[in-house]
């Protein structure tokens, strides 16, 4: 089968014939029909992470949002079939810790981060094996295509696990979003579909411009204010007094403290953006302050398989579509140059890859 390889960190993955996977006894095998191209894609394809011991190791075959069919099954493997349309999470976890009974599988302690470890070989390919299928794999419902369920994959659910799960996100509660790629606009939409009052951030006219055909009530755009640390006072203002909830979708230091500063007194911050270089992983923050207006930080990653059904049933409920996300459909060797785009902040929306023998 075919699938991209990194080779060396920051150069232009290996496009090459691989053996295809075989399911062991709890796994099961996916045909890839469409895989989304994600700025953690490019953190791993930039040697990130190794300031928290996260580092990619060349090697490996990238890519963390697949949706597919199914064409093999393990022997011990009970829900699933061969032909079943599935979507993949890319926190795996084990299905027996007490994180996972607890439904939080994705901080599983003996977990495994799809397309991020070498046991856990990613969908930059033809096929991709799923461990411990029975508890991490999830049927696709019949109104979710391929594509659309590659955008859910990871900024989807991500973004709906940190403002429903992580941070309650409710009606009429107001919401700033840090930072409008994938992950952010998904916030956006999101928290329109919940019921938010929405403030969107981005240095960048064209983002903006899509968030608020996904919802967004407010726009602010740091370049067109004397400084970036006025970002916070314009929230507050958009939003009379503070935000109830402000994400950080980008990750770096800027973003994360202009959203901490954005909240009002006993408002809660989320952290989802994974920092770069230039912060390894370490953002200084106004602690005092935070203290002194009980403000509260959270951090939030990826989402449990077992909450699927609760965001199912929102976009099925509401005009929340992950396909409008989708800006371009591309093939597998054309991933190296997309991953070095999004390291300039060139991509609007999500990218997916939907040709993969070419």
């Amino acid at each position: 089968m075919r699938a991209a390889i990194l080779r060396e960190y920051g150069e232009p993955l290996a496009v090459r014939d691989v053996p295809a996977p075989e399911p062991g006894p709890a796994e099961v095998v996916i045909r890839v029909e469409a895989c989304g191209v994600c700025r953690s894609d490019w953190h791993a394809w930039m040697g990130h992470g190794e300031w928290a011991d996260d580092r990619v190791p060349r090697g490996q075959v990238l890519g963390h949002e697949p949706a597919g069919e199914v064409v093999a099954v393990g022997r011990s493997v009970d829900r699933f079939a061969p032909g079943d349309r599935v979507v993949v999470p890319f926190s795996l976890g084990d299905g027996t810790c007490p994180y996972c009974r607890r439904g939080a599988g994705n901080v599983c302690a003996d977990g495994r981060a799809l397309g991020f470890e070498p046991d856990a070989p990613g969908a930059f390919a033809e096929r991709v094996a799923v461990p411990n299928a029975d508890y991490n794999l999830v049927e696709r419902p019949p109104w979710l295509d391929a594509t659309a369920a590659a955008a859910l994959g990871c900024r989807y659910m991500t973004a709906y696990h940190a403002l429903a799960e992580r941070a309650g996100l409710g009606g009429g509660d107001r919401l700033a979003v840090h930072g409008c790629g994938g992950v952010g606009l998904s916030a956006v939409q999101l928290g329109d579909a919940l019921g938010a009052r929405v403030v969107a951030v981005d240095v960048d006219d064209d983002a903006l411009s899509l968030a608020r055909d996904l919802g967004a009530d407010a726009l602010v755009n740091p370049t067109e204010l004397g400084d970036a640390t006025d970002v916070p006072e314009r929230v507050r203002a958009l939003t009379d007094g503070g935000a109830d909830v402000s994400v950080d979708a980008l990750g770096i230091a800027e973003t994360c403290r202009n959203s901490v500063r954005s909240v009002r007194p006993r408002g809660t911050h989320v952290q989802v953006g994974l920092t770069t270089e230039a912060e390894r992983g370490e953002v200084s923050l106004p602690t005092d302050w935070m203290t002194r207006w009980e403000v509260s930080f959270l951090g939030s990653r990826g989402m449990p398989p077992t909450s699927y059904g609760d965001l199912f049933a929102l976009v099925e409920a509401t005009d929340v579509d992950p396909g409008a996300l989708v800006s371009d459909e591309i093939g597998l060797s054309a991933v190296s140059g997309r991953l070095a785009a999004l390291g300039e902040y060139e991509v609007h929306g999500v990218e997916v890859i939907t040709e993969f023998e070419g």
